[in-house]
């Protein structure tokens, strides 16, 4: 089987449906997970997006951003630092919960994150709090589930 490339944008179901044109290709990405995948980035958003493709007042409406792997928490930091500042010039809290690339990490660090997530929510000051709960975090996380936390405070 020759691998499937998609754009960024290209929609969620789309994908899903090239996959499952034939009994044969849903069994293989079935079987791959990739069907799987698909359908649970769908749930979240229409189609991946590209990171340095949005535009920066779109980003600056967002207050804390979750990286899954620590190239990717790079390129967004090396991102926000190289963009032109924003009217509002906002902080942004950039996070990386380092995950492995494989359906049942994902799901296990999926709940971190929104563990995390429930935390950060609860800040009455996320820029002076974050550190605090972040360090708090990955100490209790590490008694159960060895995760690595990279944390950057940056404005846009």
């Amino acid at each position: 089987m020759e691998p499937r490339i998609y754009k960024f944008g290209v929609p969620y179901e789309e994908m899903y449906n090239s996959m499952t044109k034939t009994r044969e290709d849903e069994e293989f990405f079935t079987r791959n997970t990739v069907l799987h995948l698909c359908r649970r980035g769908a749930a979240v958003k229409r189609a991946p997006q590209r990171w340095q493709d949005m535009p920066s007042d779109l980003i600056s409406e967002h207050d804390v951003v979750i990286a899954f792997e620590e190239r990717i928490y790079d390129a967004v930091v090396e991102d926000l630092q190289i963009r032109e500042p924003t009217e509002n010039f906002a902080p942004i809290h950039v996070i990386c919960l380092d995950t492995k690339d494989n359906p049942e990490e994902a799901q296990l660090q999926g709940q971190v994150a929104l563990d995390l997530c429930w935390r950060l929510e609860a800040s009455e000051d996320l820029v002076t709090e974050a550190p605090e709960i972040l360090d708090e975090f990955e100490r209790e996380k590490m008694t159960h589930t060895p995760i690595k936390v990279l944390y950057q405070l940056c404005y846009l």
